[in-house]
């Protein structure tokens, strides 16, 4: 089963998990409607801090120093630098599966 996200997934990763992307999408739940929420903005200080800490160490029970943390963001951030819409689903997917998290979240 496709979600509205899996095209945007798609570019960026080969074969996306499906289950994986609709896990994101029910964690995100409510937030996905909501057009700045449901976007991640690489300028914001306060909005990756925000990926880092609600995301990378509560979702994905992280234990990496927020040094570590913050540069695999700033390589999702890089990665999507083509994008003028981050999606938060997109942005989420591909940091769980830089640290091979996709499993715990389908």
């Amino acid at each position: 089963m496709s979600t509205e996200y899996s095209p945007d997934v798609a570019k960026y990763t080969k074969n996306p998990d499906e289950k994986a992307i609709q896990g994101i999408v029910k964690h995100l739940g409510i937030a996905l409607r909501g057009k700045d929420a449901s976007l991640v903005s690489c300028s914001s200080k306060d909005e990756l801090a925000r990926v880092r800490d609600s995301w990378l160490k509560k979702k994905l029970d992280l234990k990496d120093d927020d040094k570590a943390l913050d540069a695999a963001i700033k390589d999702v951030c890089e990665k999507m630098k083509g994008a003028s819409r981050k999606h938060r689903v997109t942005f989420y997917y591909l940091l769980a599966e830089k640290y091979g998290k996709l499993d715990e979240i389908a």
